[in-house]
């Protein structure tokens, strides 16, 4: 039930590599922009110039990148990481700036307005729903760097990714299809896993009617994620064995590797419905999708067998003389079921000459999110049916959002956007013990935790244009958030049930200013400072989310305070007939930062607590090109190269943190994509992605590479070919990954694969 809180809210190198070969992966079709429409889309001139930094991605922009899932389009783009392990990984995390990818709170990420971004959970449970869009139905993608426009939430600190997909003018039939394949080894897995993607989309317009369907089916394996090591046992007489490998783990320490989870099996099927409807000056669109979402973990590999040359899968065991034990529910199976339903609704239209009125409504519900765990490998000589089943319950958001648009506001030059905004949360999580994990059956529940945030939101915005080469914009966004009805287990011995102890919630008021002001010395030129403060409140989960589950503790802190950030941005751009280069300086100070700490235990085990951080400051500079036929006509570049640093600069509850370089924040990053147009149907590309290594604990104390666990720096060259059959028929072979590097971000990246795919219009 939508409504506004009482306080209703104010506020308001240069490295070019290119090799033509044949290569590469699915491209997105080209859109026929005469035939379809974009409904979000707005003009590259300085009248909609935003207050902070900004890019937009067409389909042209991408062509030369392998593209399997949407997360692909954006993960060139500066400042930038997602770690998408594998194709189809329902865990590919967001960073931007100073956020790093487990700060998954600090971005937004909307499609046709409707949030993808996920702010029920942090970390790997954080990751945006990308795949409630497929890659094949957008058509422009922008993203703006920071918090500097009061039209979003503190949870802009790193960005905003505004998706937006196309509206048929004209009947149109797409069909495209891909394959993959990797190759990978490491520690004691070595072999070939394969994947492949189909999408189909019918459009039409009937009148005013326009009409959207599409469907989207990805099934993929992915190579192990999470690999093993023994920790210390007090037994007395462990077992002889061998084939452990010995390795060493983040920190330095030697380790015996036991085995690795095996092959991660993903099936991924999203369903969509667009209705979009035009009369006289106004339009709407409805979106609905639908996402059923499976994996499966079921071929755990031990690499230890006993005397007799039978595989080992739990105990105490000594290898040349070193003992050391492997708890046989690390070895265990696993299985996840997923359906999500998310619809939006929009509509704009004019109420008067140069006054416009834009609401939007969102709703996203988990159906069935179900994970089901063997409490031993079903290999084990003690196995049975008994395990684990978990689930999510009640949990989702709805959001609302009214905005008004009035230009030439009081004078000429000036424009106003003012809006209020409310959004709810709501998380349930419950583990059971089960004596028949195939089945689901919860024979007892072990563990429940859960909670509700909203935030109400009023917020303004003006620009105006004072003089033909000044203009500037102030905003001012109020905030009214609250916590309620958490709670988490905390079970009595001499009680028949599980007890559940209510957590107090919290309400919180707060006031982000936000600054611009741009100025253009010639019609190419134009230099903006940009100027805001902002607040991200805490989610469900750092409150309340307590459980303990197989291998897995969580503690939540109810007591967390908001981030409170104040953010600047310095950008010097340069328009020419080429293109466009820009260069930004950026600086971030936070306080109370939240992070989400997670403690890996020998075994496979971990402990993750949320730790609030006094203060973490952050500086970085951004160089950016963006060039068309600069050296030759038939040759394109999009590079960018970023240097970022952050650091802890107080903690007074651990001040041996202070001067510490903030987790996963590597120092450098950048990324080049080079086309090459041998004809006016055939594109050979290649491209780079370049980050240097990071830490992944607050203490920094893990700083051996290329080990399980690590942050680790890596190169990673693509290759692509593309070739236009006719207006009807595409084809492109590519790879990702060609030297197959070897590298973690703490879970291995994947190795080389190879992409091969068609597409097909009728029109």
């Amino acid at each position: 039930m939508f409504h506004i809180h009482k306080h209703s809210i104010l506020c308001c190198t240069g490295l070019a590599l290119f090799t033509p070969m044949l290569l590469a992966e699915q491209a997105i079709p080209m859109l026929a922009m005469e035939e379809v429409r974009v409904w979000g889309e707005r003009g590259d001139g300085n009248d909609n110039q935003p207050p902070g930094p900004r890019s937009v991605i067409t389909p042209k922009d991408v062509q030369g990148i392998n593209i399997a899932t949407t997360e692909d389009l954006v993960k060139f783009e500066p400042s930038l990481v997602i770690r998408r392990r594998f194709v189809g990984d329902a865990n590919g995390t967001l960073g931007i700036r100073g956020s790093n990818m487990f700060q998954t709170t600090r971005s937004m990420v909307f499609a046709d307005g409707v949030p993808l971004h996920y702010f029920l959970e942090s970390r790997w449970s954080g990751a945006p729903r990308w795949t409630l869009v497929s890659a094949s139905e957008i058509a422009q993608v922008e993203l703006l760097y920071g918090p500097f426009s009061a039209e979003y939430s503190g949870n802009s600190m790193g960005g905003v990714i505004n998706i937006e997909t196309a509206i048929p003018e004209s009947r149109r039939v797409h069909i495209d299809g891909s394959l993959f394949s990797q190759s990978f080894d490491a520690y004691g897995f070595d072999d070939t896993v394969n994947g492949y993607k189909g999408f189909a989309s019918y459009g039409d317009r009937f009148g005013d009617l326009s009409v959207y369907l599409s469907y989207n089916h990805l099934e993929n394996e992915a190579q192990p994620q999470s690999y093993y090591y023994g920790g210390g046992t007090q037994d007395p007489s462990p077992q002889p064995v061998s084939g452990a490998i010995p390795g060493l783990d983040d920190e330095g320490s030697e380790r015996l590797f036991f085995g690795d989870s095996g092959v991660v099996n993903t099936t991924t099927d999203n369903m969509k419905v667009k209705l979009g409807y035009d009369w006289e000056r106004w339009s709407t669109l409805v979106n609905i999708a639908y996402e059923d979402r499976q994996s499966r973990s079921d071929d755990a590999n031990s690499y230890v067998e006993d005397a007799d040359g039978n595989t080992f899968w739990g105990g105490a065991a000594r290898q040349n003389g070193t003992a050391f034990s492997i708890p046989a529910s690390r070895l265990n199976v696993s299985s996840m079921e997923r359906d999500t339903l998310s619809t939006g609704w929009r509509v704009r239209g004019e109420l008067a000459e140069g006054l416009s009125l834009e609401t939007s409504l969102s709703h996203f519900t988990i159906l069935r999110d179900e994970s089901r765990e063997s409490a031993v490998n079903p290999a084990h000589p003690e196995a049975s049916l008994a395990g684990q089943v978990s689930d999510y319950g009640d949990t989702g958001w709805q959001t609302a959002e009214v905005k008004l648009n009035i230009e030439n506001w009081l004078t000429e030059g000036l424009s106003l956007i003012t809006g209020v905004r409310t959004e709810a949360y709501e998380l349930n999580f419950n583990v059971y013990g089960s004596d028949n994990y195939l089945a689901g059956k919860k024979t007892e529940a072990v563990s429940r935790s859960g909670g509700e945030t909203r935030i109400d939101a009023l917020y303004a915005q003006a620009t105006w244009e004072f003089h033909p080469r000044w203009d500037t914009t102030l905003g001012l966004r109020y905030e009214d958030w609250q916590s309620e009805n958490g709670y988490f287990s905390d079970d009595q011995p001499d009680t028949p049930a599980l007890d559940l102890t209510p957590v107090p919630g919290n309400d919180r008021q707060r006031v982000s200013p936000k600054f611009s002001l741009g100025f253009s010395p010639t019609n190419d030129w134009q230099l903006r400072y940009s100027l805001a403060q902002a607040y991200r409140f805490p989610i469900v989960e750092e409150l309340f989310s307590q459980y303990r589950a197989y291998n897995a503790v969580s503690q939540a802190n109810p007591e967390l305070k908001p981030e409170d950030g104040v953010h600047q941005n310095l950008m010097l751009e340069r328009q020419h007939n080429h293109g466009v280069v820009r260069f930004n300086l950026f600086q971030e100070t936070i306080e109370d930062v939240i992070e989400s700490q997670t403690e890996l235990l020998p075994g496979g085990g971990s402990v993750r607590t949320f730790v609030p951080i006094d203060e973490v400051n952050t500086w970085g500079a951004e160089w950016i090109a963006d060039l068309q036929g600069l050296w030759h006509p038939q040759l394109d570049l999009r590079f960018n190269l970023t240097y970022t640093r952050a650091e802890i600069t107080e903690n007074e509850p651990n001040p041996e943190l202070e001067g510490n370089t903030f987790p996963r924040m590597p120092h450098w990053r950048g990324n080049l994509l080079a086309t090459y147009h041998l004809t006016s149907k055939w594109d050979t590309s290649a491209n780079v992605q370049y980050a240097s290594n990071s830490y992944g604990n607050l203490d920094n104390s893990d700083t051996v590479d290329e080990v399980y666990g690590a942050q680790d720096s890596y190169a990673f060259i693509g290759l692509k070919t593309r070739y236009e059959l006719d207006e009807r028929w595409s084809f492109s072979l590519g790879m990702n990954n060609v030297t197959d590097q070897r590298a973690y971000v703490s879970h291995p990246w994947s190795g080389r694969t190879v992409y091969a795919n068609f597409s097909y219009d009728w029109q």
